[in-house]
């Protein structure tokens, strides 16, 4: 085992060695490879350093070359510095020059504007003190045309009165023009013409010149210029409200309570604003007029909350209203509160008939009693929704029927007071107890003037001391006339709108026989007229509301209602007769 371990130690070490060996000749070679390339090094380093050498020596002759052009510019500068700084003076000179010649311009100026400046000083100080003068002149003009215009409207308001007053003492009939504003459908009632004419026909004709005179002025190619006013009692122009038309109204309603009957009558063309005058703003899916705008109520809910609120002054139970609604559709008279077996309303068809006093009266008409203005709108919307009504070219709602509301004012006196003036509030309160007595809560509900009750002999007793006189207010609302062809209406429709036409023609004959103070007037042709014969023959206060289109398309049917408002103004019917007390002796 000996002798083969150092066999291989031996190889181990000749191998080791030859290892060496050949590192120590790599080594070897290495360092000769660096020698030369040291050698090599050295060459590059002597020939660079000769490099060196000469780039120095052209650095010092490029640095001279530099310092010398340096100088050339620096003699160059200072040369051109020194010849400006010549012309700097010079300008300086001439600016010093120019400075006082500006001073002493500046000067002269100066002076010129300040004496400019104090004449205009003492120019506005003049101005000033006149203009003082002119507004006292002005203010001394305000108070005198102050004070002319409030005499002005005094004696406006005399005239008023004293003109009311010639009415009443003639018995002539009022008459009220109201040109209602150019509204969407005018426009659209065209909508088959051509765009020209459709133009000319939207044209304003009608004016309110004044609070009591229309103009109408018209002007169309073919045809002759009209230029023509027409008087009435009162005129409103387009944007005059509700409120207004009211005010002018209202005083008629206190001469309900003091023994007159009223009638307060719209006329007009379809579509010129009757019925929104009359009631107001219309509902369409119901036909009843809304109460939600206070501002916007028509004549006939205005009147019914202004008579309740007269009689709210006067006693409780001295007063009970009755109220009734009818049409006149096609000459046939219907009443729109009657109430079949189960209690709901349905038009009945009734009759007129003359009395043996001459008197018109409606048999069988139900009159419904009502305490307040809600009562009585809710009767009028309820007679509303019956009435007819059908659309026609120039009005989409269009009435085919008169509507006639009647108001009937029922006033209680005791025998004791017989003579006493109407207006006596004294007398009224002494009526009081016996009234409340004699007509119990359950009579003043009656809901008809046809139901009858019997009385005891001490209520026949008590009731003999008591003297009723009835008063109405009768608000009618005219169906509109219309011309068929514009209103292109065929079949039922057209025979509707020719009852309406002849029942207001035969309205414009009884007007011209009364006027004409002729033996028989002609009430009787028309169910309209003869149910309406004792307002229109003198036996009420007229008020007629006319109503127009100001377009120029519904001229011809604008001047008809003027000239038939023209001729229902000069109507004299004689002083309308009040209904006082019988007078009696106290003493029995």
């Amino acid at each position: 085992m000996r002798p083969r371990n150092r066999l291989d130690l031996g190889s181990v070490r000749e191998q080791r060695l030859r290892q060496l060996e050949q590192r120590l000749r790599a080594k070897e070679e290495r360092i000769v490879v660096l020698e030369t390339e040291n050698a090599a090094l050295h060459l590059k380093l002597a020939e660079y350093q000769g490099l060196a050498g000469r780039s120095t020596g052209e650095v010092l002759q490029l640095y001279s070359a530099h310092s010398q052009q340096q100088k050339l510019q620096r003699s160059s500068v200072v040369s051109q510095l020194h010849a400006a700084t010549k012309r700097l003076k010079q300008d300086l000179k001439g600016l010093r020059s120019f400075a006082l010649e500006l001073s002493k311009d500046l000067q002269r100026q100066s002076k010129t504007y300040h004496y400019q400046v104090l004449t205009a000083v003492q120019g506005i100080q003049l101005q000033n003190e006149a203009m003082q003068m002119f507004q006292i002149k002005a203010f001394d003009l305000e108070q005198s045309l102050q004070e002319v215009t409030e005499q002005y409207e005094k004696e406006k308001q005399k005239r008023r009165a004293l003109h009311n007053s010639l009415v009443e003492l003639r018995g002539n009939i009022r008459v009220h023009c109201r040109i209602r504003p150019l509204l969407p459908f005018d426009i659209a009632a065209g909508h088959s013409m051509s765009q020209d004419r459709q133009r000319n026909f939207s044209e304003r004709v009608a004016y309110a010149a004044d609070e009591e005179t229309v103009l109408i002025k018209c002007s169309r190619p073919g045809h002759a210029s009209i230029n023509k006013t027409f008087q009435f009692d009162r005129v409103y122009s387009a944007s005059e409200s509700q409120d207004t038309v009211f005010a002018d109204v209202a005083p008629l309603l206190t001469s309900l309570l003091d023994g007159y009957n009223v009638c307060i009558m719209a006329y007009g063309q379809t579509g010129s604003g009757k019925t929104h005058t009359m009631l107001g703003p219309q509902l369409e899916e119901k036909f009843a007029f809304s109460r939600d705008d206070e501002s916007e109520l028509g004549i006939i809910p205005r009147a019914t909350q202004e008579v309740f609120r007269l009689i709210s002054e006067k006693p409780p139970g001295s007063y009970w209203v009755e109220v009734s609604v009818v049409e006149v559709y096609n000459n046939e008279i219907f009443d729109l509160l009657a109430k079949d077996s189960c209690g709901k309303v349905f038009g009945v068809k009734r009759d007129v008939v003359t009395t043996r006093e001459g008197k018109s009266d409606v048999p069988l008409l139900t009159h419904e009693t009502v305490e307040n203005a809600y009562e009585f709108l809710h009767l009028v919307n309820k007679g509303l929704q019956l009435r007819v009504r059908h659309p026609t070219l120039v009005h989409a709602h269009s009435s085919r029927s008169h509507l006639v509301v009647t108001l009937t004012i029922t006033t209680v006196a005791s025998g004791d007071n017989f003579g006493v003036s109407w207006e006596d509030e004294q007398t009224s309160q002494r009526l009081n107890k016996d009234v409340s007595c004699t007509f119990p809560q359950k009579m003043r509900d009656s809901k008809s003037a046809s139901s009858s009750r019997a009385s005891s002999p001490a209520q026949l007793e008590a009731t003999e001391k008591l003297k009723q006189v009835k008063t109405r207010l009768q608000l009618v609302d005219l169906a509109g006339s219309e011309c068929v062809g514009m209103s292109g209406v065929t079949g039922a429709a057209l025979r509707e709108t020719s009852f309406i036409n002849r029942s207001l023609s035969a309205l414009a004959d009884v007007l011209g026989a009364i006027a004409e103070q002729r033996a028989h007037v002609p009430y009787r042709n028309s169910k309209l007229t003869h149910l309406l014969q004792d307002s229109i023959g003198g036996d009420a206060k007229l008020l007629v509301m006319l109503c127009i289109s100001p377009d120029q398309k519904y001229l011809t049917e604008s001047m008809q209602s003027l000239g038939f408002g023209t001729r229902a103004r000069q109507v004299q019917r004689g002083q309308v007769k009040k209904k006082n007390f019988p007078v009696q002796s106290k003493a029995k």
